[in-house]
């Protein structure tokens, strides 16, 4: 049950943005507004960044005071958002029982020049929640309006410069449900006028509001729970299909009505997918917790699946922590075990698997974040360092490793660190439960 709670926290990551000497030329581009990036595919596109770390470690342009979270920061332009939860009560706790603990969430807008406080918002919250340290899900910035999903459901949109409130839902309230044991924590999704989110309930597990008045637009399915796997977009057969990985089902909806496409049955193991399902070529991959998994064939003339293969042992991924990331054919991704694997589709067999980027023998559940840059990749694992490496489906080339924050959280008995670092300009974002930093990685 313990290892359950790593599933929230792979998919969060933080954010960053560039310094005063390079704001003058940054482009959208630069911004990372969201889960896993602009595009939401975990690539940093900088150039003219270091080979390896200098030495003592590269420079701490800045720090700035947080508190509990295992959401990451989104930044664009001169702003970087961080969301976190202030309770006077020990928050580093399994809470399976699901005691209550009165706090506050809150949304903080930093300088990312400087990591100085702009403005602070602050909303009363129980959680109610397993590891109640703080909020899971990256805000989302897009013009003038920022989007946030607290732990227990408090869904908002407010201004950007001023935090002034736009709309907001109390999703288990509107909607007649309860959090999750491990909180809401799969990142609501803007497609065109639309925020679309996991919300649960009878009838609305997955709820499309408009994005600028917070109207409801459409709603879709009930599951057994809400999960934890955030909505994704795929274009297959020259169709746009929404694929809801909900415990009990593999959904395919219409983006724009949230009519089904097409659905096949998936029992994830204690409801637990955390991953957003991947494409690859005709192929769409979905794993969970126990090695629980699902290849799909995707039809290639009008929205439909066939199953390929189900709960395959010692193969694939069950990424418990983090979002596998797809280089080509290869699939790259920290399995629950805590070795990091590579495997193509549709065989599944491990071309590899390593414990390098960890460093050290496994003992289930390690934390990596996998963000590609160039030719090479920047892994950020749970012992709070950096490590620059290769990856390919010959095996991983570890380059250089750094220490660049201290783990502040404990899973099994072990100091972690769950807060993925992003990328922005040249600079690295990361968050613990005491601060937030911003690092440089210019040459």
């Amino acid at each position: 049950m313990k290892n359950l709670f790593a599933l929230l926290f792979g998919a969060t990551l933080c954010i960053g943005t560039l310094g005063t000497s390079a704001l003058c030329t940054r482009t959208l581009a630069d911004d990372w507004p969201q889960w896993m990036g602009k595009n939401r595919d975990n690539r940093w596109e900088a150039t003219n960044i270091i080979d390896r770390f200098p030495s003592g470690g590269p420079k701490v342009v800045w720090r700035s005071k947080v508190a509990g979270g295992y959401s990451g920061p989104a930044v664009v332009g001169d702003r970087v958002y961080v969301t976190d939860f202030v309770s006077e009560g020990d928050v580093k706790v399994d809470n399976f029982n699901r005691a209550t603990y009165a706090g506050k969430e809150r949304v903080l807008c930093l300088d990312a020049t400087t990591g100085k406080e702009v403005w602070k918002r602050e909303d009363p919250v129980i959680y109610a929640i397993s590891y109640p340290a703080g909020p899971r899900c990256t805000p989302i910035v897009e013009g003038d309006l920022v989007y946030t999903l607290g732990a227990q459901g408090l869904l908002m949109c407010f201004k950007s410069k001023t935090s002034d409130l736009v709309w907001k839902h109390d999703l288990p309230k509107d909607y007649k449900t309860k959090s999750a044991l491990w909180g809401y924590a799969a990142h609501p999704l803007i497609d065109g006028p639309r925020l679309i989110c996991v919300v649960g309930g009878e009838g609305t597990h997955t709820v499309a509001f408009d994005k600028l008045t917070g109207k409801e637009l459409w709603r879709f399915g009930t599951a057994t729970e809400q999960g934890y796997s955030p909505p994704t977009i795929i274009k297959v057969a020259g169709v746009r299909q929404l694929i809801l990985a909900n415990p009990n089902a593999v959904n395919a909806v219409n983006p724009e009505t949230g009519k089904l496409l097409w659905t096949t049955p998936y029992e994830a193991s204690n409801g637990s997918i955390i991953m957003s399902p991947i494409m690859v070529g005709e192929y769409l991959f979905v794993g969970g917790y126990s090695n629980h998994n699902l290849l799909l064939k995707l039809d290639q003339q009008k929205p439909a699946v066939t199953v390929v293969s189900q709960d395959k042992t010692k193969k694939f991924v069950s990424p418990v922590n983090v979002q596998p990331y797809v280089d080509g054919e290869t699939i790259y991704g920290i399995d629950q075990s805590g070795d990091m694997v590579a495997f193509k589709l549709p065989e599944g067999d491990h071309i590899w698997k390593s414990t390098d980027v960890i460093g050290g023998r496994s003992q289930g559940s390690e934390t990596a974040f996998i963000v590609r840059q160039g030719d090479r990749y920047f892994l950020f694992n749970e012992k709070g360092e950096l490590v620059i490496a290769r990856l390919s489906p010959k095996g991983v080339e570890i380059i250089d490793r750094t220490k660049v924050i201290e783990p502040t959280n404990t899973a099994f008995g072990r100091p972690v660190v769950w807060c993925a670092p992003a990328f922005a300009g040249t600079r690295m974002y990361v968050r613990n439960d005491d601060e937030c930093i911003c690092v440089e990685l210019g040459k």
